[in-house]
């Protein structure tokens, strides 16, 4: 049987300097998208369902890097930074969180039904746990063609307690299928601790326990994240079989929009933001002399251009149109995706 490790093996993940500028600009995308979507919602300019993953960037930039183009990602209802870093175009995001027509699911999935075929982005998914036996029929798919595609498949660790989470694992080992499955480990199951609804609160032995090669990861920490995800992705081309990697991480803002987080010790939140991924990866840089603060500013009014001209053109596009919102509820053989 696979035994867990304690945390990730040592790896060597490409670090040139600009590699790392790349991670810093894909979390900095990723939190100022959020932080501008949760001010729109605010504002009332979007509305429906807003699950933001403030805090753990380091695990979409890590992980979604090392992917190909031609895998396949399938996500949670926390989805926007998995789809940011995997390349769904930022315009057809945004317009999505306006429920525009432009948008990648042409606005009619909203912020946890995130989807993108050009990028293999398979969906957010609003379920719990639902993804993963979407991810292991893509991974059994790819498996029985001979295909060298992996999938990876994001959960939190509340999908660790549905059933899906345990048959899924079983035949994923039992059927060895290029599968990697990324639990977002941020402590919390929407309001329920991780220590009140688990008898045992290591996540990666669990996970083992399936003969899954299963390894605990600092969640804030991009780099070890990349390592992990860079070994784990070697490991399945050469046939080691499915990989769990559970990503310790830590979310600073409420579950959803409608959440008032009565339920965290704020020293506890307190104590999670002194390890921030950003300045986390900006103070390493820092110390190795590799950032200046013009570079900093230079990556922050990027983003911003981007975003503001994002939101821009999503509040200008239209919404679906009245005669068609009836489409896309059977199969349209030969017609328009």
């Amino acid at each position: 049987m696979t035994r867990a490790r304690r945390s990730a093996p040592a790896s060597a993940p490409a670090a040139a300097h600009d590699h790392r500028l790349g991670l810093l600009r894909t979390m900095i995308l990723v939190r100022r998208f959020e932080e501008r979507c949760a001010e729109l919602y605010s504002a009332t300019r979007i509305r429906g369902f807003l699950h933001l993953c403030v805090g753990e960037e380091a695990v979409a930039a890590g992980v979604l890097g090392c992917l190909g183009a031609d895998d396949t990602v399938v996500s949670t209802y926390r989805d926007h930074g998995h789809a940011i870093a995997r390349g769904v175009p930022l315009d057809s995001l945004m317009a999505e969180m306006f429920g525009r027509v432009t948008g990648c699911s042409r606005g009619r999935g909203g912020s946890m039904h995130l989807f993108d075929r050009a990028t293999n982005f398979l969906g957010g998914n609003a379920i719990v746990a639902g993804g993963l036996p979407l991810a292991l029929g893509v991974a059994l798919a790819d498996h029985l063609r001979g295909d060298r595609r992996i999938t990876t498949c994001f959960i939190g660790d509340g999908a660790v307690a549905e059933g899906e989470f345990h048959e899924s694992l079983n035949l994923a080992a039992l059927w060895h299928l290029p599968l990697l499955v990324v639990c977002e480990n941020n402590q919390y199951a929407m309001g329920t601790a991780l220590r009140h609804e688990h008898a045992r609160t290591d996540l990666a032995l669990r996970a083992s326990s399936y003969g899954v090669a299963a390894w605990a990861v600092d969640g804030m920490d991009v780099l070890a994240v990349e390592g992990a995800a860079r070994l784990a992705i070697e490991q399945i081309h050469g046939g080691a079989g499915p990989h769990f990697l559970e990503m310790r991480t830590y979310r600073f803002r409420a579950h959803s929009m409608y959440d008032p987080d009565r339920y965290r010790d704020k020293a506890e939140i307190a104590a999670w933001k002194t390890r921030d991924p950003i300045d986390h990866l900006i103070g390493l840089l820092r110390a190795e002399d590799r950032l200046t603060d013009d570079v900093l500013a230079r990556i922050e009014s990027e983003i911003d251009t981007l975003l503001e001209a994002a939101v821009t053109t999503a509040e200008a596009a239209p919404l679906e149109p009245v005669a068609d919102l009836t489409r896309f509820t059977t199969s349209e053989r030969g017609g328009t995706p």
